[in-house]
């Protein structure tokens, strides 16, 4: 087969970006603050401080800001694995006999296997600055404790991972890693917490969800000196941290002349998505391109095509801040399937307030069809895909078939947020034809929905 650019469009390192963007700088309609949860008013700068590290509370709290200057000791850690490769999935084409072109932005070429260290070791060096003792935080399949283990390793903190109970029992290895580097890793929810208590005892035998474990990884964090939580995703800071991603992948087209038409992500927090699509938003909302944005997310947990827009705790256990977000409820808890980083009832407030506005398509899919997709992409590209990343793969496919059956020659960019070589026990059971699909009621949403805050 007759190519005609190169496999790997490559950046070199003196084009790693300097600079993370952050998209609400540009958003004329800015996403709603988010609420102290004891007196519904905007959070402050000193609230935000006594969980977060304050450099971080005020990335948080600044929407006005497009360009922050990345630290040069964050740079240097990048320099590991940055820039990432933006892919031509050439042989995919091939296999699906269609006009368009498509392409990945690879995050899985690091040891943590995903995009999450983007936003770990930039955390863990605020953490480090401000002279703390460790941080606390929760992770759904594993990526993101796995990811921030080896951040803390790298500046010599302590690191304590609530994980999802399913997905700690689902992927050992996963954990084993973050132990490898240091981390200590509880269940979640757990009766080491007050709230993991709590939790237990309003949702006998549950198998936890990111929730669950938020409300465990904030508890343990203030109740001790020298410590803070760092979150994964959802929040502005996290997005921020993961522009890297979209800028590398902006500057790649540019340089080989590449006019991205559909850009799709997986969507469970907003992280990967967020970070993927903020550039090329921000180039949207300034009159300068248009694009054709799709949110993907697991039909067991649709916030975004089921959901309600309205204020929301982050956490189930209800001791976070109040977030204006589509959500299905802080007390929604979705099925133990294997994408266990898209289990969060809620969506990033910018996310939210993009696709509020229009701007983001959003699609459910079914766990059996992103296996599926999945194992065809494997076959093919040769890399096998986290079930996270697999639900914009199977949409991805889904738009090329449709260019193949229009006969329109579009450019379709994805993110693979990472590897899946800890998810075999998913592709086990795919492979032997157990795997479940399981999709809400609306009574079981109606009910969780009936319990947001007034």
């Amino acid at each position: 087969m007759k190519h005609d650019m190169p496999y790997k469009l490559i950046l070199t390192e003196n084009e790693l970006a300097t600079q993370w963007y952050n998209v609400r700088a540009d958003m004329s309609k800015k996403p709603a603050p988010l609420l102290n949860p004891a007196t519904r008013k905007p959070v402050t700068l000193d609230e935000l401080s006594k969980v977060f590290c304050t450099e971080l509370a005020k990335q948080e709290l600044d929407d006005t800001t497009a360009y922050i200057d990345i630290p040069g000791e964050i740079i240097d850690f990048y320099r590991m694995y940055r820039p990432s490769p933006l892919v031509r999935a050439y042989f995919l084409e091939k296999a699906l006999d269609t006009p368009a072109h498509i392409y990945y932005k690879f995050e899985g070429n690091n040891t943590s296997g995903s995009h999450k260290l983007n936003s770990a070791i930039a955390q863990a060096y605020y953490a480090k600055k401000q002279g703390l003792q460790g941080v606390t935080t929760e992770t759904g399949a594993g990526q993101w404790g796995t990811a921030l283990s080896m951040a803390c390793s790298y500046f010599h903190l302590a690191c304590d991972v609530f994980m999802v109970k399913c997905s700690y029992e689902q992927k050992p290895f996963r954990r084993e890693v973050m132990r490898t580097f240091g981390a200590s890793v509880t269940p979640s929810p757990s009766d080491t917490t007050n709230a993991g208590r709590d939790i237990l005892k309003r949702f006998p035998g549950t198998s936890g969800s990111l929730g669950c474990a938020i409300s465990e990884a904030v508890e343990s964090a203030v109740t001790r000196p020298g410590y803070r939580y760092v979150l994964g995703s959802v929040l502005s800071q996290v997005l921020l941290h993961q522009s890297i991603i979209g800028i590398e992948t902006q500057l790649a087209l540019q340089k080989y002349g590449v006019k991205a038409d559909i850009i799709i992500g997986c969507a469970g927090g907003g992280s990967n998505l967020g970070g993927l699509i903020s550039p090329f938003i921000g180039e949207q909302l300034r009159g300068e391109a248009n694009y054709r944005f799709i949110a993907v997310e697991p039909a067991s947990c649709p916030s975004l095509t089921r959901g309600t827009y309205a204020y929301d705790f982050c956490d189930t256990g209800r001791v976070c801040p109040l977030s204006k977000m589509y959500t299905l409820g802080c007390g929604f808890i979705p099925s133990a399937n294997h994408a266990g980083g898209l289990r969060y009832h809620g969506m990033s407030s910018t996310v939210s307030e993009l696709y509020d506005q229009g701007l983001i398509e959003a699609r459910s899919v079914e766990q059996s069809e992103v296996f599926k997709a999945a194992r065809d992409f494997a076959r093919v590209e040769g890399t096998l895909p986290a079930p996270e990343s697999s639900h914009a793969i199977k949409v991805a496919i889904d738009e090329a078939i449709k260019c193949k059956e229009s006969g329109e020659a579009k450019n379709i960019v994805f993110g693979l947020t990472g590897t899946g070589y800890f998810d075999m026990m998913a592709y086990q059971r795919f492979n032997d034809g157990t795997m479940s699909d399981y999709i809400p009621t609306d009574a079981e949403i109606a009910k969780s929905l009936a319990d947001l805050p007034r």
